[in-house]
């Protein structure tokens, strides 16, 4: 079994080790940045598709939503977790314990992924009534959420993907390819509700056929026989050496995410005192919150890489000359995208709720509260990106 670096995973190995850290802060964050605010963007459509079938549709997409960034934060916590123990090996030049890492990540989120459908699927009207969901929700959403917790496992396989290729540097690939993923997932939605006139659960068969098209770019660009960053089945390993890092690292990143989204899920839950359509707004409020915190968290995630890597090779200086760029970076896209978005609010309200003056009046009290922690959530990020490590 080899474990071999290619000549570009080399020259970013170098670049991130010595070049100035601005410009590498900058190379692997922004196109990052960029993928998780069009994974925002692809998440704001949906939801004003959803408010073309109806109010009740937006609602219960936007409540569902929650949940399910809740759950599919364990996966999420996993990769991030896992690939920056890949990063730190990465640095320290250990290129076969990559190897071993990289697959058995693969195999960890494979075994997670089973385990959710085998859990959560025969049970999905017990589950989401015990978050607390209106039954108005459960009776339109229970499908739709069996549907996304399929493609919820197809995600956990490509947030693999996605964080070994920011691993290796290769953030220009992830935005391409998210990119393509975009485009498919939105033709297909709109086909399906305006063309076709489907409900929610097309929209979740859109987001399943074109995470499908990602995991396919996935299977072909690590089958790299040779390279510390392919997969291979005889690489998967749980000895303590390889697996005990990851998981340790792991387990406060799901935490910290989780926390997050049981936080939303909570709050959620307790405004329906107030009547599903308060549940809506808070839903599509914090979908507007997004497009502040994603990008954030881009250069968050791309942060930790680079610290870890600098880490890995004994460079704790340059690791923290990495958080530094990240905290400025990240407090100033609070910053200009709050101020943005409350100065468009009116129009931002206005896709969601369309004709309904009400409707849009609650998104807008919602959000001017939620706006407050722009600049707060991006030093958490970049906080976080630094504590991970």
């Amino acid at each position: 079994m080899q474990a071999d670096l290619s000549k570009k995973d080399e020259q970013f190995r170098e670049f991130s080790l010595n070049g100035p850290m601005w410009r590498v802060v900058l190379y692997v964050g922004f196109p990052l940045a960029l993928y998780e605010s069009l994974n925002q963007l692809f998440k704001i459509l949906d939801t004003m598709m959803a408010s073309h079938i109806g109010a009740s549709a937006v609602s219960a997409v936007a409540y569902l939503s929650q949940i399910n960034m809740m759950i599919s934060a364990v996966g999420t916590g996993l990769a991030v977790g896992a690939s920056i123990k890949v990063s730190q090996a990465y640095g320290a030049g250990d290129f076969m314990l990559v190897k071993k890492r990289v697959s058995t990540m693969f195999a960890m989120c494979g075994a997670l992924g089973i385990a959710i459908l085998l859990v959560l699927v025969p049970f999905t009207p017990e589950f989401l009534r015990l978050m607390n969901t209106p039954e108005e929700f459960i009776a339109d959403g229970s499908t739709y959420f069996r549907l996304e917790l399929f493609g919820m496992v197809i995600t956990f396989f490509n947030n693999v993907y996605i964080a070994i290729e920011r691993a290796r540097g290769n953030s220009k690939r992830i935005l391409i390819l998210n990119t393509a993923v975009i485009v498919v997932k939105l033709g297909l939605t709109a086909w399906f509700v305006y063309g076709l006139g489907g409900g929610i659960n097309m929209i979740s068969c859109a987001t399943i056929i074109s995470q499908s098209l990602l995991l396919l770019a996935a299977c072909i660009n690590m089958n790299q026989k040779g390279n510390a960053f392919g997969f291979s089945l005889r690489a998967i390993s749980i000895k303590k050496e390889v697996i005990c890092p990851m998981l340790t690292l792991s387990f406060p990143v799901i935490v910290e995410r989780i926390a997050f989204a049981v936080g939303k899920v909570i709050v959620n839950s307790m405004s329906t005192v107030y009547g599903s359509w308060t549940v809506g707004a808070l839903g599509i409020s914090n979908n507007i919150g997004g497009i502040t915190t994603n990008p954030q968290n881009g250069f968050q995630e791309g942060g930790s890489s680079i610290i870890s890597q600098n880490l890995g090779a004994g460079r704790p200086k340059r690791a923290l000359l990495a958080f530094r760029w990240v905290l400025y970076i990240d407090m100033l896209i609070g910053l200009v995208i709050m101020t943005a978005s409350l100065l468009c609010l009116n129009q931002l309200a206005g896709l969601f709720a369309g004709d309904n003056a009400e409707f849009a009046e609650m998104i807008k009290q919602i959000y001017r509260f939620e706006a407050v922690g722009a600049i707060p959530l991006g030093v958490n990020a970049a906080v976080m990106a630094l504590l991970v490590t």
